[in-house]
């Protein structure tokens, strides 16, 4: 059996653990925002996170010397995001298990917006939140699912038509209430 060498076990520098816990307590509302976004559940956005650290924590030597360790991040999360709908594909969702109560600011068009973006299949998914919240340009989007350009722009076209389908009855509701 083959063991891996962590880079931040015992025997590195005190130095770089600092670094990677102060890197990991600042980023993590972030990370867990983007990923309630992705799946629509605390819980596994909090897995998701959690996942996206260790991954994190595994290639800190490495993540350091990237151009941005946010988006590297950003691209850990999304493809552990991508992996996990993988793996749920091929179990049975249990559904006996209740959400949390909305918090009191949730309007229901936030609601409405929310409930159509769960519709959407996890890649579509995947790429309207790194445009749309996470604000990255078509190439930083490709970059972080390892897609093409082609592949985002069309993935974001059919999205945003899907959403556009799914909230044209929803917010004309809203508007009339």
């Amino acid at each position: 059996m083959r063991t891996l060498k962590n880079p931040l076990a015992r025997g590195s520098s005190p130095e770089a653990r600092d670094r990677f816990r102060e890197y990991a307590v600042a980023a993590q509302p972030h990370l867990r925002r983007s990923a309630y976004l992705l799946c629509g559940d605390w819980h596994t956005a909090e897995d998701l996170v959690q996942t996206t650290f260790g991954r994190l924590y595994r290639s800190w030597p490495k993540v350091v010397r990237a151009d941005s360790v946010d988006a590297y991040a950003r691209t850990v999360l999304f493809r552990a995001f991508l992996d996990l709908k993988r793996k749920q594909d091929r179990t049975v969702p249990l559904d006996g298990v209740p959400e949390p109560a909305a918090a009191p600011d949730d309007s229901d068009l936030r609601l409405a917006v929310r409930s159509a973006l769960d519709t959407l299949p996890p890649r579509a998914r995947a790429v309207v939140v790194l445009r749309f919240w996470e604000d990255l340009s078509v190439e930083q989007t490709a970059d972080a699912l390892g897609v093409s350009t082609g592949t985002v722009k069309s993935q974001t076209s059919r999205a945003i038509a899907m959403l556009r389908q799914r909230l044209g009855a929803a917010v004309g509701e809203l508007i009339h209430d």
